[in-house]
């Protein structure tokens, strides 16, 4: 949709590292998986049509398991919406997962558990840091099946605006289109100039931007006094951190959703739209689905974007790194 005195906006996907995992999200199948069917089925009857995963995302012997709650879920569907949900995985590059062959495995993995429903593959995340002869391999690898017709897109993830152009015109070379990249991106995410200049890059390119962790762990949707609990060690690490230092920051959020009779969540999810991307947040829950589409019926006025971004730009502390990001 468009709204007046705004760039043109994007629409909202969603993301699902929590189904399946215990270390941050504290998943448990037999607790959690039920609401999640209901979940994923509000979510597609609102619109949330974008569904971010991985192959990685679930702990340990539950490794894949959000994947095949996705492919249960989209099978579950009535043979009218299933062809709505356009799903977009990423394949994690191991250190063991080597050459341009080395994704094959996990590839055919990962359609088995989606039951063929995957539209989008994603490079999870850049291997400059530890192997960067490894990149250029793996992508190829990638893009052979989009050649080849076994997924109709190819996208990144955690890679900087020279890694971005670098893979752009390596895929352009080879006639396939990246259709997407994928960064953390939130009021509370760090990197203010690498942001900037991927944000600009991606437009000249005509690359889809997703942004994920885009309320930062729900700390942009707590209230100026409220505390945050948490069952995991790293979110209440986060907390204690983030809660007093975004104050001023959840105040003017706040201020912007009770002006306009809406949620938190929809005012930092349409501060991304603002920028131009798509974000994917997290949802468990199908109140969280109904909130998060309800973004979509309206978009910030300039005045409410610039407030944000001061208030955003006064906050001195930030969301982690992500280890992998590249330049």
């Amino acid at each position: 949709m468009a709204c007046s005195g705004v760039i043109r906006l994007s629409g909202i996907g969603f993301g699902t590292w929590a189904w399946g995992n215990q270390l941050v999200w504290g998943y448990d199948s037999s607790r959690d998986d039920p609401g999640l069917a209901r979940t994923f089925h509000r979510a597609i009857e609102a619109g949330l049509t974008l569904i971010d995963t991985a192959d990685s995302y679930g702990t340990g012997r539950l490794n894949g398991r959000s994947e095949a709650l996705l492919g249960a879920f989209i099978e579950d569907l009535p043979p009218p919406l299933r062809s709505r949900p356009s799903v977009a995985t990423k394949l994690a590059p191991f250190p063991w997962r080597i050459g341009r062959r080395g994704m094959d495995r996990a590839f055919n993995a990962s359609q088995m558990r989606l039951k063929g429903h995957m539209q989008r593959v994603q490079l999870h995340w850049s291997t400059a840091r530890y192997a960067p002869w490894q990149e250029d391999a793996l992508l190829d690898g990638l893009a052979d099946l989009v050649l080849a017709g076994r997924v109709l897109e190819l996208g990144v993830s955690n890679v900087g605006p020279q890694n971005l152009t670098r893979m752009h015109k390596r895929l352009i070379q080879r006639g396939v289109r990246l259709s997407s990249v994928q960064i953390q991106f939130s009021l509370l995410a760090p990197g203010d100039s690498r942001l900037r200049q991927l944000l600009a890059q991606a437009r000249e390119l005509e690359v889809q931007v997703l942004a994920y962790s885009p309320l930062a762990f729900g700390i942009l949707c707590a209230a100026p006094d409220a505390g945050l609990s948490s069952t995991t060690r790293l979110r209440r690490r986060l907390n204690r951190r983030l809660l007093p230092a975004s104050r001023e920051l959840r105040e003017g959020v706040q201020a912007i959703a009770m002006d306009r009779g809406v949620s938190a969540v929809q005012v930092a999810l349409n501060w991304c739209r603002s920028h131009g991307t798509t974000p994917i947040p997290g949802i468990r829950t199908p109140e969280q689905a109904t909130d998060v589409a309800g973004a979509l019926g309206w978009c910030l006025s300039n005045h409410e974007r610039d407030c944000l971004d001061r208030l955003r730009s006064e906050c001195n502390e930030r969301m982690p790194n992500n280890p992998f990001q590249s330049a």
